[in-house]
């Protein structure tokens, strides 16, 4: 296995998870801002974007932070990361997966670059809404599916994390006390280590 990666990116989210999963895999460096990097046919075939990060495991290749996750935790299930797909909490944990990138990631972007929000048109709805939902799904805890930690927490505590580190999260208790279970995970420490 090998995981596309450039420190300081999304790349990490995919490094968190496979550190959680325990999985062994090989790492390889590219620097997304030179563009010959982007060259290289391994890293085009698995992203077509040239983005990171990207994900090569056997014959599957693969770009985006919750793709990965979510093929990981479903092509390797002993790492128990993700409900079965009968189990009941499959649909909120499915809903949590894609909430970052579907809802965090826009409603940032738009407060960052200080777009007039618009909670009824944009599928997103806006900044304070995603807090008030991000908050209601940590209230019960400690994890986003309660007591089991699953692939949902790497992609939510990340993007929880990135706020955090922005100087975007609000004074929330709940999702400051989620952020720092996330952040004393193992598994989290090993990932951000490679960042350094």
């Amino acid at each position: 296995m090998k995981l596309f990666w450039c420190p300081r990116t999304r790349a990490s989210r995919a490094a968190w998870m496979l550190a959680e999963a325990n999985l062994q895999y090989e790492r390889v460096t590219v620097d997304i801002r030179d563009p010959n990097a982007k060259r290289d046919p391994a890293f085009a075939l698995a992203s077509p974007m040239g983005k990171v990060p990207a994900l090569e495991d056997g014959d599957v290749r693969m770009a985006d932070s919750a793709a990965i996750c979510i093929y990981l935790a479903d092509r390797y299930p002993a790492s128990g990361l993700a409900p079965a797909l009968d189990d009941p909490q499959r649909g909120a944990y499915l809903y949590w997966m894609v909430f970052s990138p579907g809802v965090m990631e826009p409603a940032l972007g738009e407060k960052f670059m200080g777009t007039k929000p618009n909670r009824f048109s944009a599928g997103w709805g806006d900044f304070d809404a995603m807090i008030e939902v991000l908050e209601a799904g940590v209230h019960t805890g400690p994890w986003l599916l309660g007591e089991k930690f699953s692939a949902a927490d790497v992609m939510v505590g990340a993007g929880v994390q990135f706020m955090h580190m922005f100087g975007m999260l609000p004074d929330s208790a709940p999702l400051r006390a989620y952020m720092e279970r996330c952040v004393a995970r193992p598994a989290y420490q090993v990932a951000m280590a490679l960042d350094e």
